[in-house]
């Protein structure tokens, strides 16, 4: 008799016990081996519940489980067997937390007790500009591992009681020293003043340090910025962080480190020195200027050169050539200086710039005083430079009726405007300046805006009329000639909305009348600019009378050779100021053409 053998039905807890066999490292055929079964029974098990897609958490709990039951059923245990029951048990609890973690809504209190009972606890109100100590290491971290070489020299010399640079323009000199003192108020609570020529030119310290601090998620706030830190010492009062224009009047009401921008640029250098330079009296207290050059007539110059200090008895000269201060020097009088051009901060890594396009942008001189620290030799042009830096103005502060943030920043009150053209669409810059209309021959023009454009006449003519449609602009002068020919044409039509368009075409009569008219109105201390505006008195500074080219007359150029687009903001400006006549009595009105 031939015996037939027939397939066993799968006992019930099969299914769990190949998945488990799986999970544990087992073949499909080796785990339907073990417990009787077919083969092709365990594969349908293994794909329907997809048993390779399982997550590690949940092939542990399984492992897990099986241990624990096995365990549960014995009649007795063993010493051992209690213990190990015990460990089981926790971590059968371990993964129901990181079960709850893994859900939606888990946090990290779902894993951690003390978390969650700090969680919990009543939250505490973040502390307002408050650094802590790992908060105060990444920053330095961050801090010296983006410095190029010559950033380095400064730092290296951050102990010193006087540090005074002469530097070549953006090469990143206020961007350091915003982060060099908000490192000192952190780690040692002292306080750091930033004077510049203008309330507006000094928050751009501001702005840097804000940004600065945010890489760590501190969020700075306040004017003045008053801060705290872990590192502070207990006891010492928080430091603070003060934003000021060149008013002598406030100046001496604080002490504290402090960094003078662009000090080569200021009016009446002397005498704010003299109260600025009191704020450190204290032997801990730093002294740091940085500038780049101006004019050798300055006040600040022997400052630089150490002919400031000639009457004292133990005087010596200062060597402040390039050759002997380009690596940073601890002078003869103690105060420590540096020069560094832009060819020095190329060679010692900044990488920034495209020297080239820059040397073709810069007429050869503005390239000299701009880039390679050389001094302005003001005695040929037409405007002298310290009858320029008095015209600055600390405009955030003595202008109330002026918000450049509004949308209307001057309201409904009357403004003029002046456009200057550049030579060709690859010339130099063109710029248009904005001001607010004079109202009476005593009141002063007021720069509100200016602007240096480049592109094609289309491009810099709608431009123009965004930019005056915030305003109530009445009068509008234009050089019509170059790209300005198109400029005026597109300005000129019905619908361009622009009221009061004045044709300017240029002659040796017409620029000379422009020339003393901006003479007559500088001297009588009428014309106002925001003191930090520095490229428009390197503008006028640049115009300079020379012969024409037959030699029989005088004229008045600025060298755009080179593409000088600074001379443009002049001439702009001196575009509104013809909308007066010279005794600034009568205002013309309609449009008129000059020839």
């Amino acid at each position: 008799m031939i015996a037939h053998s027939h397939p066993q039905p799968a006992p019930a807890d099969a299914r769990r016990q190949a998945r488990s066999l799986f999970w544990r490292g087992w073949s499909v055929s080796q785990a339907a081996e073990e417990l009787g079964l077919n083969r092709a029974t365990v594969e349908s098990w293994k794909q329907r519940e997809k048993w390779d897609e399982a997550p590690m958490i949940r092939k542990l709990e399984d492992s897990l489980e099986l241990q624990y039951m096995a365990l549960v059923a014995k009649q007795k245990w063993t010493p051992e067997e209690y213990k190990r029951l015990d460990a089981l048990g926790r971590q059968v609890t371990t993964l129901a937390r990181v079960r709850r973690f893994v859900a939606e809504g888990g946090h990290e209190g779902d894993l951690n007790d003390n978390v969650a009972k700090r969680n919990a606890a009543p939250k505490k109100k973040a502390k307002r500009n408050h650094f802590t100590a790992e908060q105060a290491e990444q920053l330095r971290q961050l801090f010296e591992e983006e410095l190029f070489g010559y950033q380095t020299d400064w730092r290296a010399s951050s102990s010193l009681r006087t540090r005074i640079i002469l530097k070549s323009r953006q090469i990143g000199a206020t961007w350091y020293f915003a982060r060099e003192a908000l490192i000192d108020a952190i780690e040692t609570g002292r306080n750091q003043i930033f004077l510049s020529a203008s309330k507006a030119q000094a928050h751009v310290f501001k702005n840097y340090i804000v940004q600065f601090a945010l890489r760590v998620g501190v969020e700075l706030k306040g004017d003045p910025i008053v801060l705290t830190s872990d590192l502070i010492p207990d006891g010492e009062p928080a430091a603070e962080l003060h934003f000021l224009g060149t008013n002598s009047k406030t100046a001496q009401s604080y002490h504290g480190n402090f960094y003078f921008d662009e000090f080569f640029w200021v009016y009446n250098f002397t005498k704010l020195n003299n109260v600025a330079a009191a704020m450190a009296s204290h032997k801990k207290w730093r002294k740091t200027y940085f500038s780049t050059p101006s004019s050798i007539a300055h006040e600040a110059y022997d400052f630089w050169t150490g002919e400031d200090q000639k009457k004292r008895p133990d005087y010596q000269k200062v060597d402040h050539s390039h050759a002997a201060l380009k690596g940073g020097q601890l002078c003869v009088d103690h105060r420590w200086r540096q020069i560094v051009t832009l060819t020095d901060a190329e060679a010692r890594g900044c990488d920034l710039f495209d020297h080239d396009e820059i040397r073709r942008d810069n007429a050869p001189d503005v390239y000299a005083n701009l880039y390679d620290c050389q001094f302005v030799d003001d005695s040929l042009s037409a405007f002298k430079f310290n009858d320029m830096l008095a015209c600055g103005k600390d405009s955030l502060v003595e202008w109330l009726d002026v918000d450049s943030e509004a949308r209307r920043p001057y309201g409904d009150r009357t403004v003029w405007a002046g456009y200057d053209p550049q030579e060709s669409d690859e010339g130099d810059y063109a710029a248009l300046v904005i001001c607010a209309a004079p109202n009476g021959p005593h009141e002063p023009f007021r720069l509100l805006e200016r602007h240096q454009l480049r592109g094609d006449f289309d491009e810099q003519a709608t431009f123009i009329k965004a930019m005056l449609a915030r305003y109530n602009c009445t009068y509008l002068g234009i050089d019509a000639t170059g790209v300005g020919a198109g400029v005026y044409q597109i300005l000129a039509k019905p619908d361009s909305g622009i009221k009061g368009l004045r044709k300017i075409e240029y002659s040796l009569e017409v620029k000379s009348h422009m020339i003393m008219k901006a003479q007559h109105t500088i001297k009588r201390g009428r014309l106002q600019f925001d003191a930090g505006w520095l490229d428009v008195v390197s503008a006028f500074v640049s115009i300079k009378k020379t012969l024409t080219t037959s030699g029989r007359n005088i004229t008045f150029k600025a060298g755009r050779s080179g593409g000088d687009g600074h001379a443009d903001l002049a001439w702009a400006v001196m575009h509104i100021l013809m909308n007066e006549p010279l005794d600034g009595k009568q205002t013309p009105g309609g449009t008129m053409e000059i020839f």
